[in-house]
């Protein structure tokens, strides 16, 4: 068996996947393995087992990939060791076989398996078996999935963003496969697919049929730990198992890598450290006690690299994806303060904290990537209010100087200014509609900061906005695009729901945005020039 990878052309995304057999070369592969969390179907029915072999239950998953490295993800039946094997040919013909971890019920029976030393620009092929503990030669069936490693300097990226899988209602529907919107993705063929939040509605139960305007109905499939509110781990666990009952959602991620963050429906509806519910669907209130339930499903369940520097375990970290391009993944909601009605007028770290925001700060310093892309689970300038008085956002609608969480912001964008740090764009989600804001310092209250871009999307399978949410002054933004829905309370079933595309050229370097609805269809569209140091 050949033990390294060969450095071949990048074969075109739009050509089929027919990659070169792995032979000898100078880029080594090291794999190793390490245990982490659940995740869920693939391919065939979840849950599925065959002739008394452990099986894989819920597809496999790819995740962080970034220069010379990448996450895979599978979910066993039972308690089995996890194998991967790698390969350039899809039809692995030639494979580099891959001993993974031994997944047990401390983690659901999932587990990770990291792998680096990847060869960059290549289409890679991968199958994970699950194999018995007893006698190794007792396997399942082996189930497939593919990455695309990190671009050398002549490749373009392209990548997709959005949020809000599977809520208020509107579950897993398999008269459309899954989720409505996961064809349009899949065929967008993209190198990775950034999810800004709210990856599951941890909050959201759903039931069997919703009916809909027209007298038609929309129907969802139910399980247990989707008919009620999230508490318990196993509850947390089988929210993350629901999204991957969708045939076509499970199809996506096991083609196309994740980057994944974290915001509030992942725990229960604009939370906060140190929140306690008085919401009666809740036996616990104690959001620090779903908090850290929740925060192991995710790991348990997403593909995520151990390399967020943070030591208290948040998931803020960077991607280094090829020359052009670097992302920056935040978390917003681990350190995010009470909502009130965010008019502190000093600054507290209320939405990063101090050192997520010296982290930053630093990193997009000594990034050289063409384009800086900050992923924010929360936008900048939308008014998002939490009840009555109190506010969930970054901003609260005054139009004047920072104040509360727009003061970590501005320490932000300030520091980019007088480092002279150029070409970074903002992309979020959150809103449940798409949009696309530019900030100039020409038209803020406050004005120590260069001219940017923010661009939203979502939801994927959820409630879309009828209306957008109010714009703040304070740092001068302007709705370029707005993309909702005719009416409220509008889900899927109308055919609104949104996706956002980000395009790099490696010719012109030119970073290029198309905002995206249920189809596919470019609904807007922003190409930007690089701007030189």
């Amino acid at each position: 068996m050949p033990s390294d990878f060969s450095d071949s052309p990048r074969p075109s995304r739009r050509a089929v996947l027919r990659g070169a057999a792995l032979t000898a070369g100078a880029t080594g592969l090291v794999l190793p393995s390490r245990v982490l969390g659940a995740r869920s179907p693939a391919f065939g029915a979840p849950g599925l087992v065959r002739s008394g072999r452990p099986a894989l239950t819920h597809g496999v998953q790819s995740g962080d990939v970034r220069q010379g490295a990448a996450t895979l993800w599978a979910r066993a039946d039972r308690p089995a060791r996890l194998i991967a094997e790698i390969s350039r040919d899809p039809g692995f013909r030639e494979v580099r076989p891959v001993r993974g971890p031994v997944v047990t019920p401390e983690t659901d029976l999932t587990g990770e398996i990291h792998l680096s030393r990847l060869p960059d620009g290549a289409d890679l092929h991968y199958r994970i078996r699950a194999v018995s503990l007893d006698n190794h030669h007792r396997a399942g069936e082996p189930v497939v999935g593919r990455l695309r490693t990190a671009p050398r300097m002549h490749d373009d990226v392209r990548f997709l963003w959005s949020a809000d899988i599977a809520g208020q209602g509107w579950g897993v529907n398999p008269e459309y496969g899954g989720f409505r919107i996961a064809d349009a993705m899949r065929a967008r063929n993209p190198d990775f697919f950034l999810c800004s939040g709210d990856n599951i509605y941890a909050d959201g139960p759903v039931q069997a049929t919703v009916p809909l305007p027209d007298g038609s109905t929309w129907h969802n499939l139910v399980v247990p730990e989707k008919a009620k509110v999230a508490e318990t781990l196993d509850e947390y666990r089988g929210q993350y198992k629901y999204n991957l009952m969708a045939d076509n959602w499970r199809a996506f991620l096991a083609e196309t890598p994740q980057v994944v963050q974290w915001d509030d429906h992942e725990v229960t509806n604009n939370w906060y450290p140190g929140e306690i519910l008085t919401d009666a669907r809740y036996t616990e209130q104690r959001v620090d006690v779903l908090a850290a339930r929740a925060r192991q499903a995710f790991h348990e369940y997403l593909p995520v690299a151990p390399i967020s520097p943070d030591p208290e375990g948040r998931v803020y970290r960077v991607i280094h994806y090829g020359p052009h391009l670097d992302v920056f993944v935040l978390d917003m909601r681990t350190h995010k303060d009470p909502n009130t009605g965010n008019r502190e007028p000093a600054a507290d770290g209320g939405v990063l904290g101090s050192r997520q925001t010296k982290w930053l700060i630093g990193e997009l310093r000594r990034s050289r990537a063409t384009w800086k892309v900050i992923a924010a689970d929360l936008p900048i300038a939308l008014v998002v209010p939490d009840g009555a008085a109190a506010q969930e956002g970054i901003a609260q609608g005054d139009g004047g100087t920072p104040l509360g969480r727009e003061l970590d912001i501005a320490q932000v964008l300030t520091a980019l200014s007088r480092l002279g740090i150029r070409n970074h764009v903002w992309l979020t989600g959150d809103v449940h509609y798409t949009a696309a804001h530019h900030y100039s310092p020409d038209r803020a209250a406050y004005q120590d900061f260069d001219p940017f871009w923010e661009f939203v999307s979502g939801p994927v399978n959820a409630v879309v906005a009828a209306a957008p949410n109010p714009l703040d002054g304070t740092f001068g933004p302007r709705a370029e695009f707005v993309g909702v829905a005719p009416t409220a309370g509008t889900g899927p079933a109308s055919g609104h729901q949104y996706f956002g595309e980000v395009e790099i050229s490696s010719r012109t370097r030119q970073l290029t945005v198309n905002l995206r609805g249920i189809d596919g269809a470019v609904l807007w569209t922003k190409t930007l020039d690089p701007e030189r140091r």
